[in-house]
């Protein structure tokens, strides 16, 4: 464990504080009870079906947090369901900030932190989103292979647990190996969002998402933030921004939202809000955000950013599922958020090009890498001469097929 940033203070003898949850159903997580004290050093009392193996170090682990924030008398009690070293001091350090003690405690780093920005226009067919207080979905994320997950803090969050998954998702950030996945952060809605910043930024994820945005001036707002945060902590790799676009004014300002900032990456749209926006019925069809969703891709493609289209929520309709992502990549959309990990195999076949469309590409690029090659101006198929747009488009979906694995980064000898 290590400290940063802490200003002691000392909260009176007697009192209490709560966090972390117990009970049937819990897994991978603890609750843990401080009472502050007047005397006696710091007592941490354990109930765990693995105390025989994992006691001592559950108990270092919260004697650790409790030294860095300054607290030098008090009881710790821990209810344990599993949690693994990373969620039993994030649950201790909320407790005790809860208690009344200030400052930070980080848990020793096991994930590298990057040196480099991930790619600006990386694939980013399937989002997984991940309840931000709930730790037994962060854990093995990793293993159904998304294009990227998200640690949410904002809609599957209760509002009295935002300190708590604060926490818990900086502490993700130092130590959950994700396996490749690109790690989004979804921070709360402005000015909310800027104290989650405090402690996401520091820990280098790939990508914020911005919720409701509705003006461009939220955007610079949140990238100047992160600069200040970065500059404050000597620097970092550049942090992607994805703007969520909820409301009809939102999706009227969506050009000006897509070029507030050079590091917005992309932009997404959230259907659950913006329908009760326009204060209409979301269909499994889309109709009644059919404008908003072409409107989105295009100020997207006008920016010159990706456009990501919203989560599909019928968790058990595979059917519905891959049917609305197909037509979302006719649309111009490149992926889409989703809820389970049984959504993402379907989302990647939805939005990857089929076995004719990808023949078909490779051949008017060959065709155009051999006009090119002997220097001529047209460029024929047969008989049938391809005009440049179609080349563009082309090329684009073949870049799509290599970077899905769909054919190799090199054709054939």
């Amino acid at each position: 464990m290590s400290a940063r940033d802490n200003h002691t203070t000392t909260p009176e003898p007697g009192a209490t504080a709560t966090a972390g949850r117990s009970g049937d159903g819990v897994r991978s997580d603890l609750s843990v009870t401080i009472t502050v004290r007047d005397s006696g050093g710091v007592e941490v009392s354990t109930r765990s079906r693995v105390a025989a193996f994992y006691g001592n170090s559950i108990r270092e682990t919260a004697a650790a947090v409790a030294k860095d924030l300054g607290a030098e008398h008090a009881l710790v009690e821990i209810n344990d369901a599993g949690a693994l070293p990373y969620v039993i001091a994030a649950r201790v350090e909320t407790a005790l900030r809860r208690a009344g003690f200030a400052g930070r405690s980080l848990p020793a780093r096991t994930i590298p932190r990057p040196e480099q920005p991930t790619a600006k226009d990386r694939l980013r067919r399937s989002r997984l989103y991940l309840p931000g207080n709930e730790p037994k979905f962060a854990v093995n994320a990793g293993i159904h292979h998304p294009d990227a997950v998200i640690l949410d803090l904002e809609d599957s969050v209760h509002p009295d647990a935002k300190d708590a998954a604060r926490l818990l998702v900086r502490n993700a950030l130092r130590c959950v190996d994700f396996m490749g996945a690109e790690r989004m952060v979804r921070i709360n809605q402005l000015p909310l969002g800027f104290e989650d910043l405090e402690e996401i930024v520091p820990e280098y994820p790939d990508l914020i998402l911005i919720p409701k945005v509705e003006r461009a001036e939220e955007v610079t707002e949140v990238a100047r933030s992160i600069r200040k945060i970065q500059e404050r902590d000597g620097g970092a790799p550049d942090i992607w921004l994805m703007p969520i676009l909820e409301s009809a004014l939102g999706i009227e300002n969506a050009f000006a939202i897509a070029t507030a900032d050079n590091n917005v990456a992309a932009l997404t749209i959230g259907l659950e809000d913006f329908t009760a926006d326009l204060g209409v019925r979301k269909t499994k069809e889309g109709s009644e955000s059919l404008f908003a969703r072409q409107r989105l891709v295009n100020a997207a493609r006008a920016a010159g950013v990706q456009s990501i289209d919203s989560v599909y929520g019928n968790v058990g309709d595979i059917d519905g599922l891959r049917a609305w992502g197909m037509r979302a990549r006719a649309m111009g959309f490149e992926g889409m958020g989703c809820v389970h990990p049984r959504q993402i195999r379907p989302i990647h076949d939805a939005f990857a090009p089929s076995a004719a469309e990808i023949e078909k590409a490779l051949t008017i690029v060959a065709a155009f890498d051999d006009a090119t090659a002997r220097g001529l101006g047209v460029i024929s198929l047969g008989s049938k001469m391809i005009d440049p747009p179609v080349v563009l488009r082309a090329q684009r979906l073949v870049d799509l097929a290599r970077r899905s694995g769909l054919v190799p980064d090199s054709p054939a000898e």
